[in-house]
């Protein structure tokens, strides 16, 4: 295997190859991060179509195969594509992908048309324009990579030299026509480059998979960061060694096209970006969501614990529940309940008596907290628009200790007016001892004192 991949690798067409596509892969990561971001993903497949009326024109004036002219007529016909596409978002009612959707659809038709028109003439096998449809890397010479090569690297370099305007213009592009930056010429800009990056690729991929190979590493990309800097960097990062397993694994088998390979190789890539990236991954969310059930569940059995004790304490009761009391108050199974008192009870937050469960001085404390915070809650839901102030990112968990003490002294004498104010303190929780019966009545005398002091 060893000496089998050493040998393809000294093959100086695979090497020539291997470049070609190497930079492409880096050049299509970089620019479809923008495509992506700006949520154009289908920009890509309809420049990668549209360029194939672009191929066939340039070989029927020029009358023979010319990379050159091929790319020519390919950049021309994609940017005749954005320009109708633009026209028809900004002059009808139709939407984006409606109108890329319909631009698609004509110029491909048409491309098609034309491309039988050549296969009639006398000439018309020896044109390899089917290459750009399907992709054949194998025929890439060396002219043509260092055509790629050299398109590749000024695409880089413009994306490089316009950074900061182009995340700008992508992630808000109101404020950056605010600020007098030409937002016009910029989306005209990033058009023509990744409609350069797709017409670079087709001889590589074809047509038909040139939009995979610029979406898929910039979407594996976004699994693994969420800065825009680092995104393109790993999607470029992505890019080259999809181009690089592609062209190798294709060059070692017999008879597989490289441009599926690559894409394949990409896909490959972003199944392991989807299932193991350390945040957003599908294994990361997973033992996620575990976590935040186990600690729920755990919550719940404290706070059920807590409300019965609640209830209970005003008729000087023993403060000892069943299962099925826990059960009859909070739904679930059986089995998450015993985990969960078996748990808590080597945590020494319940004590176990004859089949009858009940709270200790530090579970009590701990219910307590639960309990007030989950109230506190309540009564913020209540008066939301009061409280606009409080801000709480998509990810944050509801906590009182992050709130400012006026906005927490004002929440808590809310809470009191409507009565839920958790009325038990950690000091009446003990090995089965009753609650005092004052506890209720000095409750009761302190609400009524937060009431008239507002």
């Amino acid at each position: 295997m060893f000496y089998e991949l050493l040998s393809t690798l000294q093959d100086a067409n695979t090497q020539w190859v291997l470049l070609g596509t190497i930079l492409l892969g880096i050049a299509s990561g970089v620019l479809g991060s923008f495509a992506l971001l700006r949520k154009q993903s289908l920009i890509g497949d309809a420049m990668a179509h549209a360029a194939l009326p672009g191929i066939c024109l340039a070989f029927l004036l020029y009358g023979t195969k010319s990379i050159g002219w091929f790319l020519v007529g390919a950049a021309l016909s994609g940017l005749l594509a954005t320009y109708f596409i633009q026209v028809i978002i900004n002059h009808s009612r139709i939407k984006e992908d409606t109108a890329i959707g319909l631009v698609l659809s004509v110029f491909f038709g048409f491309g098609i048309v034309l491309l039988t028109k050549i296969a009639q003439t006398e000439n018309g096998n020896q044109s390899g324009l089917d290459d750009f449809i399907f992709g054949q890397a194998a025929s890439l010479v060396g002219n043509d990579v260092r055509v790629i090569s050299a398109i590749a690297i000024v695409l880089l370099l413009v994306t490089w030299l316009l950074f900061k305007e182009l995340k700008l213009f992508t992630f808000d592009r109101q404020f950056a026509k605010g600020i007098g930056l030409p937002t016009g010429l910029l989306n005209g800009l990033l058009m023509t480059l990744i409609v350069s990056a797709v017409v670079i690729g087709l001889q590589a991929v074809g047509v038909i998979l040139m939009a995979a190979m610029l979406i898929t590493p910039a979407i594996s990309a976004r699994y693994w960061t969420d800065r825009l800097d680092r995104m393109v960097i790993v999607a470029g990062t992505i890019g080259a060694l999809s181009g690089m397993l592609g062209t190798i694994l294709s060059s070692m088998a017999n008879r597989l096209p490289t441009g599926p390979v690559i894409v394949l190789a990409a896909t490959v890539i972003f199944l392991i970006s989807l299932i193991f990236a350390p945040h957003r991954g599908l294994v990361s969310k997973g033992l996620k969501l575990y976590r935040i059930r186990k600690i729920v569940a755990r919550e719940t059995v404290l706070q059920t614990l807590y409300d019965l004790s609640e209830e209970v304490s005003i008729t000087n009761k023993k403060i000892r529940f069943s299962k099925e009391a826990l059960l009859s108050r909070r739904k679930m199974t059986v089995r998450k309940l015993d985990s969960n008192l078996k748990r808590l009870q080597k945590e020494g937050y319940v004590h176990h008596i004859k089949d009858m469960w009940s709270l200790t001085e530090s579970g009590g404390s701990k219910a307590y907290e639960i309990v007030f915070n989950n109230r506190l809650f309540e009564i913020y839901t209540m008066y939301e628009m009061k409280f606009a102030s409080l801000q709480f990112a998509a990810n944050d968990v509801w906590d009182y200790r992050n709130i400012d003490s006026s906005t927490l002294k004002e929440l808590e004498q809310l809470m009191a007016i409507h009565e839920r104010t958790p009325k038990l303190a950690p000091k009446y929780f003990g090995k089965g001892e009753t609650f005092r019966k004052e506890n209720s009545s000095q409750s009761a005398k302190k609400r009524k004192k937060e009431v008239k002091s507002l």
